[in-house]
């Protein structure tokens, strides 16, 4: 369909790559499209729908959107109330989604819907919505704290008819697909916060070198130096922690437990990092004119989009519940 049809330790090799992009809001964007709006259409669409919507968006003439979290369901994904009922040959949608990335020009959605009224997990199916039907409204599109670069979107669905034929896999199978995807966006997200953290580390080195305090530069501080050096290490036990993880899904492993692990540190580590550095940058580093305090917003959602901090936390124990006692 267009892909190159190599193993996932390529897309962390991507996500890497464009931490070199000064702004969290493309990479965010690129992985939306190439990690997370396309991997179940990927893996369970048809080939009719593969080559509707897949190929033109891995060609990048469509933009694609994901279309999961409610105002009233984030990380709580069964808690969706967006409906699609069956109506002959048709879906009719109505509800709406919240923090929509890329949804105001996206050419279609991966849509999480309610299509019957059975068990919260086993209710839910993905449907290909184009974007340009009837009834659907972009009612706004979201100021926010950071990535800034990157539109986000509310929706609202008022009976939009799509066929029957746009359902992704099987119909009640939406739920489990989407967490199957969830990993990988989890670990995406991980990969693409790497080479920025670097980055700000390197950066507030080189500034707090040439920067005075008192008749000597603030990284002649002990105590700065140090923290930086922490930080650094920080940083490079997360990435042997990813390529763990990638080396073992990659192999056929379920890596639920270290993806959480691994989100939840690079959420954590992010403002840890960025916070520390932009202390160092002093009243500078409350301007928008240096990276570190543009990362410092932009990297603050690791720790709430794709999953919270507390979401990953209850992963995690889950996990170690199921270990045998000594």
């Amino acid at each position: 369909y267009g892909g190159m049809g190599l193993d996932f330790s390529y897309n962390i090799a991507v996500a890497e790559e464009l931490g070199n992009i000064r702004c969290g809001g493309i990479p965010m964007a690129i992985g939306v499209q190439a990690g997370m709006a396309t991997p179940a259409l990927t893996r369970f669409g048809s080939d009719e729908l593969k080559k509707q919507f897949l190929v033109p968006t891995i060609a990048g003439d469509f933009v694609a959107c994901l279309g999961i979290s409610e105002a009233g369901a984030g990380s709580d994904v069964a808690s969706i109330k967006t409906t699609a009922v069956r109506k002959g040959d048709e879906y009719v949608i109505n509800g709406g989604k919240m923090w929509t990335t890329s949804g105001c020009q996206a050419d279609w959605m991966c849509l999480l819907a309610n299509t019957n009224e059975g068990p919260p997990h086993r209710n839910k199916s993905l449907i290909c919505l184009p974007m340009n039907l009837p009834g659907i409204h972009v009612a706004k599109k979201i100021d926010k704290l950071g990535m800034r670069s990157s539109d986000t979107a509310q929706i609202f669905f008022e009976d939009v008819r799509v066929p029957s034929k746009n359902l992704i896999g099987e119909e009640g199978k939406g739920f489990t697909y989407q967490m199957l995807q969830f990993q990988e966006e989890r670990l995406w997200g991980v990969a693409s916060v790497l080479t920025p953290l670097e980055t700000v580390i390197q950066e507030t080195i080189d500034y707090t070198r040439q920067r005075k305090v008192f008749d000597q530069s603030v990284l002649h501080n002990q105590a700065v130096h140090f923290r930086l050096a922490e930080l650094a290490t920080e940083v490079e036990l997360l990435r042997s922690l990813l390529y763990r993880t990638v080396a073992l899904y990659v192999e056929g492993n379920d890596v639920t437990k270290f993806a959480s692990m691994a989100k939840l540190k690079a959420g954590r580590l992010a403002r840890e990092v960025t916070d520390s550095c932009l202390q160092f940058w002093g009243g500078m580093g409350f301007t928008s004119e240096v990276l570190v305090s543009r990362f410092y917003r932009d990297l603050r959602l690791m720790s709430i989009g794709a999953g919270t901090d507390e979401t990953m936390l209850s992963i995690i124990c889950k996990y170690m519940e199921t270990l045998p006692s000594k």
